[in-house]
Formats: structure tokens, C-alpha cells, sequence
């Protein structure tokens, strides 16, 4: 199985964005001179999943952010603008993650949202988790995880303090 990576950013009380989605709330951390290990991290991934609405999301943006990668969205409902390098799919996350292992991508970052973590999580197939831990309260918004009724004991294996306050953790499953 390839690894797969929940690489994310999340507020101190454990949302990765607004209720509407807004990511507002992070771009005061963005385009300075740190960008927080992302180009090399995003050398490390072959291909990208998500969900629908945050593939949505990712349309908003001036360029499309995941070129030179292969994408997988989860979705249920009707997608638009699809590129082709992007494959839109109701299978499970267990059956993906057989697909782009025979496709011989060997590292994959999940992107988000916090419902499609939540069901990579509870079926055992996140490797390594990076949460950027942003210093900030949001109070409600999407959790970090959806939930899953599932308990999964990591290994912290990276501990990194920026400057300007964030907190990068990085954990690995426990075997």
C-alpha cells in the first residue's frame, strides 16, 4: 500500500477551516518567506485526494493548485470543471488506495476535508499525519477529524516551533 500523508492546518481547537468553509483565517500566514516545509513536502507526494468540497474550494484559487499531480475526489454529487488529470470517485477509501498502489504511486497526500480523514483514519490507512497547529481559535468550523468512533495511538517522530507561533507536529502510526 502506498503511504498516505493528512497534511494539514488546523486551528488550537482542531478546525481545518470556517464553517463555510472559509480559509480566510490563514492568510496572514501565507506568502512570506516561510512556507513552513510545503515545496518540500509536496516533492515527497506523487498524487492528491480529497473531497468534494474541498476540491470546490481549490477552484477558487487563481491557478490550479495540485498541477503535475494525480487527484482523486471523493464526491457523491455532481463535481464540476474536472481537469483531466483529476478522477472523481465513490469508491471507498480502502478500494483508492488499492487504485493508485497499482498505479505505483508510492506516497499520497490527503488534503482534506476533515469527513474524508475521518474515514481514512478509521479504516487504518493514514501512515503519517503533519498538522500545522496555527495559533488561532476559531470556535467552530470543520474538525480536523469527522468522527469516527476509531482510536489510533501515534508516535510523535517531529516536534518543529516557527517563529511566527505555528506548531508543526508530525506522527506516525504506532504499530
Amino acid at each position: 500500500m502506498p503511504e498516505l500523508v493528512y497534511y494539514v492546518a488546523a486551528s488550537i481547537d482542531g478546525y481545518i477551516a470556517k464553517p463555510d468553509g472559509g480559509l480566510d483565517w490563514l492568510a496572514s500566514y501565507e506568502g512570506g518567506d516561510e512556507d513552513y516545509g510545503y515545496a518540500q513536502f509536496y516533492k515527497s507526494v506523487d498524487a492528491v485526494l480529497m473531497g468534494r468540497k474541498t476540491y470546490e474550494q481549490s477552484l477558487s484559487f487563481t491557478a490550479w493548485p495540485y498541477s503535475g499531480k494525480s487527484c482523486w475526489v471523493f464526491s457523491h454529487g455532481s463535481t464540476k470543471n474536472v481537469p483531466s488529470d483529476v478522477v472523481v470517485t465513490t469508491q471507498s477509501p480502502a478500494l483508492v488506495a488499492s487504485e493508485i498502489a497499482s498505479r505505483g504511486i508510492k506516497r499520497a497526500w490527503l488534503v482534506g476535508g476533515g469527513a474524508l480523514a475521518g474515514s481514512f483514519q478509521s479504516h487504518g490507512l493514514i501512515t503519517e499525519y503533519i498538522v500545522t497547529i496555527i495559533p488561532v481559535i476559531l470556535g467552530d468550523g470543520i474538525p480536523l477529524f469527522a468522527p469516527s468512533g476509531s482510536t489510533e495511538k501515534l508516535r510523535l517522530v517531529e516536534a518543529k516551533k516557527y517563529p511566527d507561533g505555528l506548531m508543526q507536529l508530525r506522527y506516525l502510526r504506532s504499530e
